[in-house]
């Protein structure tokens, strides 16, 4: 907090004017993309990548350490690309 403070080089006044929160929309995108990713992105439920016994196991609902690292990583990826890099927005209200 104090870094902030000595950061601002205008007064005050104009922070909070500039910044204040109205009547906005929310933006619902990462909760929506988030939650959507980690069900289908749930090691064993669709597949489980590296699986148990083959390298894709498909609907076993099993699932081992590795396969929760790469679904980890495989999340991260998509969550960022489309978030991020695609800028998606999905606003209410």
């Amino acid at each position: 907090m104090f870094a902030a403070i000595t950061i601002l080089t205008r007064p005050l006044a104009v922070y909070i004017k500039r910044y204040r929160f109205t009547a906005t929309m929310a933006d619902w995108a990462p909760v929506l993309v988030g939650v959507v990713l980690f069900v289908l992105l749930s090691p064993g439920l669709l597949f489980s990548l590296p699986g148990n016994n083959r390298a894709v196991d498909f609907g076993n609902l099993k699932t081992n350490g590795k396969a929760i690292a790469v679904h980890t990583l495989i999340f991260f990826a998509i969550y960022t690309i489309l978030i991020i890099a695609v800028n998606l927005h999905i606003y209410t209200g």
